[in-house]
């Protein structure tokens, strides 16, 4: 997904992450990845397996030949708060009450947030997280 670029390596930390919050969800892309396009410019790609807990219940939500489209639930959903856990898990909450958390993946790269201005935060193997740009601040 990235090379290491000047990242600053942030190992089992979770933090907030501001950036989604308040951003309505424009569109989902489904594949081998899944990406969450969100106003403003900010994306999520997710490479691992995800949860969502949302209005038709609960279901995974797994990139690849045949993915899930439970996510596309969420579209003009705004987020309510976003944050990684110590675990390296991201976990995204909506105003409508739904919930998505992404895995991390003990062996790849489990997941990126991106942003304006070179914000980004990916998920590596074993939930350690790397920042670039503003995200590292």
């Amino acid at each position: 997904m990235v090379a290491d670029n000047g990242a600053g390596w942030r190992p089992r930390q979770g933090r907030s992450l501001d950036l989604l919050a308040g951003r309505r969800l424009e569109y989902v892309w489904l594949g081998h990845a899944v990406v969450l396009g969100f106003a403003g410019g900010c994306q999520v790609l997710i490479e691992a397996v995800a949860h969502l807990d949302g209005p038709g219940g609960p279901a995974d939500v797994e990139p690849g030949d045949d993915p899930s489209d439970a996510i596309a639930t969420l579209l003009s959903d705004v987020v309510r708060s976003a944050r990684t856990r110590e675990t390296g898990e991201l976990e995204i909450t909506f105003t409508s009450g739904a919930t998505l958390l992404v895995d991390a993946d003990t062996d790849a790269e489990s997941w990126a947030v991106t942003g304006p201005d070179g914000y980004l935060i990916v998920c590596l193997a074993h939930g350690e997280l790397a920042v670039w740009g503003d995200a590292a601040a």
